[in-house]
């Protein structure tokens, strides 16, 4: 289960890196960026967009509903519908690029298949592994320097850092359409080597 969560925090990685740089100032995982980039607009700060981030919102929210009422605490299916997603952004940014409107059907796809996926891991309660956020986990990291978890919320940091960096890149040199195939490709990983864990047996 780790392990798979672990993967899923670098595909984050990669797809914030695609939003944020590729797409104006966007998240499409981290949802409290997003509200504080609503009111950077808001407040006039340039190069912030309203509309982008209420997209993330708003697609991020349907999947989470989704999400919640679809997978019944079962990651499989909600990896193979965000592999999906992911595939189906990197169709529109190859064909139509990351430039003008086409931004907001990217932006949206890719909201909701992190919307998707947090609702379903939220369910699996495994403590430190949103795969989308680190604020808890690195304020336990500091807090709690002796506890059992601190290797796993250290390695969730660094996950989140390995999709970040190569994802930055690609975008930086025009090649967002490969840091989504890869967040794609990782994804299906994930879905065919995760086994979801046994029901129990009835007493």
């Amino acid at each position: 289960m780790a392990l798979a969560l672990y993967g899923l925090t670098v595909v984050s990685g990669l797809i914030d890196a695609v939003s944020y740089l590729g797409l104006g100032h966007v998240f499409a995982a981290n949802m409290t960026g997003n509200v504080v980039v609503v009111g950077f607009a808001l407040a006039g700060a340039p190069g912030f967009s309203v509309l982008g981030s209420i997209t993330s919102l708003a697609a991020f929210l349907l999947g989470a509903a989704l999400g919640g009422r679809l997978t019944a605490g079962r990651l499989r299916p909600a990896l193979v519908a965000e592999t999906a997603l992911h595939l189906a952004a990197a169709a529109v940014v190859f064909g139509a690029g990351t430039g003008g409107d086409v931004q907001y059907p990217v932006i949206a796809l890719l909201a909701l298949a992190m919307g998707l996926r947090n609702a379903t891991v939220r369910s699996l309660g495994v403590p430190d592994l949103t795969t989308t956020v680190l604020t808890m986990t690195l304020t336990g990291l500091a807090a709690e320097p002796r506890s059992p978890r601190r290797r796993r919320r250290l390695l969730a940091a660094l996950a989140m850092l390995a999709g970040v960096v190569p994802g930055s890149a690609l975008v930086l040199h025009g090649q967002a359409t490969w840091a989504l195939l890869a967040s794609a490709a990782l994804t299906a990983a994930t879905w065919s080597l995760y086994r979801e864990p046994a029901a129990p047996h009835p007493a």
